[in-house]
């Protein structure tokens, strides 16, 4: 007895379990509203496309994303304004702009390293349109139209380095012609114009140029798209119009800035994903002539690099400059 009593002693008192401190969640993501930046002005298929997506992200995201349309230099305004952004709760959208603005603009607002790839989103096809005043019913009439009268022959755009003005430049090159480019502050002042007969052609947008071509005020001669489109099917494209090797698909997409939590990226690039294969998003895209794109984080990245490979080529071949 008197040993059991001296181990008890030599063992110490009994021990109490330690009360440590609760380890820190991770707070969840988003938890504030978002910001989904469209470098364009309201009105065009970039910002169509980003309205559409944005309803039912916030559902499944269980915050509001309001869509802020930041215009300016051919998207690089609001690209910088997205890059800059710190709060970790700004998305943004690009088109194919974003490929072609490195070799565009020397001296840009952001790097390419600041943002990470989301996902692919759409093609929305471009459309080569002429006002129905004008007599031309082919790409061949046009070209030959263009070729009587070098330098006569105008085509607007929604600014510089948008798909619509490389669309423009790579038929002048591609043809062999010689065409004024007429720059504007997005698509719907340039349509406007195209419609009145002020200028003489623009690779549109089926989004912008739809309800005119139905309506009979503008008269499509081809898609420049690398195969036929959906809505569209009997329109050929420019290569099969007549000019070999062209080919544009204006592509769209989303990004995110570094400041969006690493933790989140994956789950946010799934529910893109999901979005676009949801057939209700998909018919509301279709309505815009968009055709929603199949792809991931990685696609996405090699999609970028490619394409600003080859515009950046271009450019600088052509002598394109910013206006």
């Amino acid at each position: 007895m008197r040993r059991r009593s001296l181990l008890a002693l030599a063992a110490g008192p009994p021990l109490v379990p330690l009360s440590l401190p609760a380890l820190a969640q991770p707070r969840p993501w988003p938890d504030r509203p978002l910001r989904l930046v469209v470098p364009f002005p309201p009105g065009g298929a970039i910002d169509a496309m980003a309205r559409i997506l944005a309803g039912p992200m916030a559902e499944a995201l269980g915050q509001p994303v309001v869509v802020e349309n930041r215009p300016g230099a051919g998207g690089t305004t609001g690209t910088g304004a997205a890059a800059q952004a710190p709060d970790g709760h700004t998305l943004l959208m690009v088109s194919i702009a974003h490929a072609v603005n490195p070799a565009l603009y020397p001296r840009l607002p952001y790097a390419e390293a600041d943002f990470v790839p989301v996902g692919p989103v759409a093609v929305v096809p471009n459309i080569l349109v002429v006002p129905a005043a004008r007599q031309w019913r082919s790409v061949a009439e046009l070209v030959a139209e263009a070729r009587r009268r070098p330098g006569a022959l105008t085509y607007a755009s929604a600014g510089s380095g948008t798909s619509i003005h490389l669309a423009g430049a790579l038929f002048a090159d591609l043809a062999g012609l010689t065409l004024e480019h007429v720059p504007y502050r997005g698509s719907a002042p340039a349509v406007t114009d195209l419609v009145a007969g002020r200028v003489d052609m623009m690779f549109d947008s089926v989004t912008s140029a739809g309800p005119h071509i139905g309506s009979g005020r503008l008269v499509p001669l081809a898609v420049t798209t690398s195969q036929r489109i959906v809505a569209l099917p009997g329109l050929p494209t420019m290569a099969q119009a007549g000019v070999p090797g062209f080919a544009v698909d204006p592509w769209f997409a989303m990004l995110a800035p570094r400041a969006v939590p690493v933790a989140a990226r994956p789950s946010l690039s799934a529910l893109l994903s999901r979005l676009l294969a949801d057939p209700a998003v998909a018919e509301r895209l279709a309505r815009i002539g968009a055709e929603p794109m199949t792809g991931d984080t990685a696609s996405l990245a090699r999609l970028l690099a490619e394409e600003t490979a080859r515009w950046g080529a271009f450019i600088r071949r052509a002598g394109i400059q910013p206006e």
